[in-house]
């Protein structure tokens, strides 16, 4: 496996992971180093086990074997909570925004800002549009309203309303799945802006796409993965799309 001695830290480091869905083994040992502060992707196949290791890094799964550290120490992450309060959110495909929202409910969902005393509170409209435009104005947009509903927006507006929402609250990683699957040329730019934008801040970013010139486009490093293992790992700018593809297909030596 390709060494990453010549990267930057790593603030996460896999170990030995392994899970297991009854006698389906999804993931076999997988051992991987994520680059504090770049864009990292993880291409393979369906099947596999990008999106179980994802599930495994944000809290969703439970490993069956092996171990996760953040920025250096062994963590065990629970719950999506678990994952948030280390710094680490999940951006999927379905952006888990709701529609009947507005941008700044949908940015404080969960984490209201109220004022007055128990049990006469009520909801300080005034300081959370002051932060959700904070929020926004961290990944560049300025053009979304705050006031207006999520239903009524474009793909890549509810994904930087998404990213928004990590970006946040604090995030330290930020993990996309298929950040462009659903979206035409131009949203699809606007993402990458964005992601691109994220990394100028420090932001490690990761990335589950099966869009290769996407993939080299953005990402620093990419990790291939084969049949529930992380095979190799390439630098982007080292390698072809076609390198890709032979590595995935195993035409290609690890």
């Amino acid at each position: 496996m390709t060494s990453m001695t010549n990267m930057p830290n790593n603030i996460i480091e896999i170990k030995g992971l392994e899970k297991h869905f009854g006698g389906v083994q999804a993931l076999k040992g997988v051992d991987m180093q994520i680059p504090q502060g770049q864009v990292t992707a993880i291409i393979g196949d369906n099947g596999a086990g990008k999106s179980t290791l994802i599930k495994c890094i944000s809290g969703i799964y439970e490993l069956t074997h092996g171990e996760i550290l953040f920025e250096g120490q062994p963590v065990k992450i629970g719950s999506p909570l678990a994952a948030r309060h280390l710094g680490i959110e999940t951006v999927y495909q379905d952006l888990a925004v709701l529609d009947t929202l507005s941008v700044t409910e949908n940015l404080y969902l969960s984490r209201e800002i109220r004022k007055g005393i128990w049990p006469f509170q009520l909801l300080n409209k005034k300081k959370m549009a002051q932060g959700a435009a904070e929020m926004m104005d961290r990944v560049g947009n300025k053009t979304i309203l705050i006031d207006k509903e999520i239903g009524y927006m474009s793909g890549g507006q509810r994904q930087a309303v998404a990213i928004s929402r990590a970006v946040g609250w604090g995030a330290k990683v930020i993990i996309f799945d298929e950040p462009t699957a659903a979206l035409g040329v131009k949203e699809s730019a606007e993402v990458a802006n964005l992601i691109q934008r994220l990394k100028g801040q420090g932001i490690t970013v990761i990335i589950i796409s099966h869009n290769f010139e996407e993939v080299l486009e953005l990402a620093d490093l990419v990790w291939i993965m084969r049949q529930g293992k992380a095979i190799a790992s390439r630098k982007a700018s080292e390698v072809s799309g076609r390198d890709l593809v032979a590595l995935l297909t195993g035409a290609e030596s690890a």
